[in-house]
């Protein structure tokens, strides 16, 4: 797949018109997401976004402080150098591999490029909900799959349900369950999907467990998916931003023509590319996050609780009434708990903090919950 310079790209009319249909959906949904979210006060815990309390590693700060004085040059050679560090990896071609500004706008961008009035958009239910308003801002149908009782995607369902699909999307692990979908499914779907269509595998949080093997392979065997990654969550730069799209180079093309070129903050790239070359780092955040995972859901287990059973920094507990009255009931205890989603009304998604975090969590739900 050709990299467009900065000045071919000016001259690409259709795909700047593409970008400007993407800023009309996208600034009014994040406007309305902000509205959702209670404004944390001075000191709060705030365990709802996802987001990893470790923030960056060290050396990823090093790089950002590093090349700060360099920040009036564009500097196109550290993203490729970027790009080649993780293919060489993975072992992947580069060209199956464009850096991004974290994963959501290759969602995005994915959805607009396969989904119209005559290709629906399908997702477990509940899921991340980006690409369904992507979807319904370009006219497609959205198409909500209740997942399984192991809270898996029904890819059997999925199926049944759109043979008209575009995108099928598998989050994997699942936002906001945090749980898995067999590799064997993902692999079914890939064998019985639609003609043209193709699948979705966010992988935003593979990192935290080793029971989900990733679908990378899948792309290296040519088959009609793609994979997106995010450094937003096991590396700490959520707020940063700097991901990856990877595809077939035609799939990927495909995408980018929908107005995906990024000039990349040359900060993220190299925090990105320190992280990537730092060989402990994953093993080490996906053991402190499984630690405190397991000693919260311990503490819901003794206290009485419901919990999904999760794989990922996040899980969902049962509150067996609205689940908006408990996250205002927690934001009062300057605890910050996470959205609700209208199929399971009464469940409530919590990040995975800080051990402190964690404690004061545990503290201000005990409070809520009785009184």
């Amino acid at each position: 797949m050709p990299r467009f310079s900065r000045r071919s790209f000016l001259h690409l009319s259709a795909a700047a018109s593409a970008a400007a249909t993407f800023r009309t959906w996208t600034e009014p949904a994040l406007a309305a997401a902000a509205r959702r979210r209670h404004e944390p006060h001075p000191g709060a815990t705030v365990i709802d976004s996802n987001e990893n309390p470790l923030g960056p590693s060290q050396s990823a700060r090093d790089a950002m402080a590093s090349i700060i004085p360099q920040g009036g040059r564009y500097s196109d050679n550290l993203t490729d150098e970027l790009v080649q560090t993780f293919a060489q990896m993975e072992g992947l071609n580069p060209e199956f591999v464009t850096a991004t500004v974290g994963s959501t706008p290759p969602l995005a961008l994915s959805v607009m490029a396969f989904c119209n009035a005559q290709k629906s958009y399908v997702t477990g239910d509940p899921g991340f909900e980006l690409g369904m308003m992507t979807a319904e801002s370009n006219g497609a149908r959205v198409v909500k799959v209740p997942l399984t009782k192991t809270h898996a995607h029904d890819i059997k369902a999925m199926l049944a349900a759109a043979p008209d699909g575009g995108i099928f999307y598998i989050c994997n692990p699942n936002n906001p369950t945090g749980t898995l979908t067999p590799r064997a499914d993902i692999e079914y779907l890939l064998a019985n999907k639609p003609n043209g269509s193709v699948v979705v595998v966010d992988e935003a949080y593979i990192h935290f467990t080793e029971a989900a093997p990733s679908a990378l392979d899948l792309v290296k065997a040519g088959k009609d998916v793609i994979v997106l990654r995010t450094f937003s969550k096991v590396y700490g730069m959520a707020g940063i931003r700097c991901g990856f799209l990877i595809a077939r180079p035609d799939l990927g093309k495909r995408v980018l023509q929908r107005g995906g070129f990024n000039f990349m903050p040359i900060t993220a790239v190299v925090a990105a590319t320190a992280s990537l070359r730092d060989s402990s780092l994953v093993a080490e955040r996906r053991r402190i996050n499984a630690s405190v995972r397991q000693q919260t859901f311990q503490w819901l287990d003794r206290n009485g609780f419901s919990y999904i059973p999760s794989e990922s920094n996040c899980f969902m507990v049962d509150v067996k009434r609205p689940g908006q009255e408990i996250r205002d009931a927690m934001a009062k205890e300057n605890v910050m708990v996470g959205r609700i989603w209208p199929i399971m009304p009464t469940w409530v998604r919590v990040t995975v903090g800080t051990q402190e975090e964690m404690a004061k969590f545990q503290s201000a739900f005990q409070k809520v919950m009785k009184a």
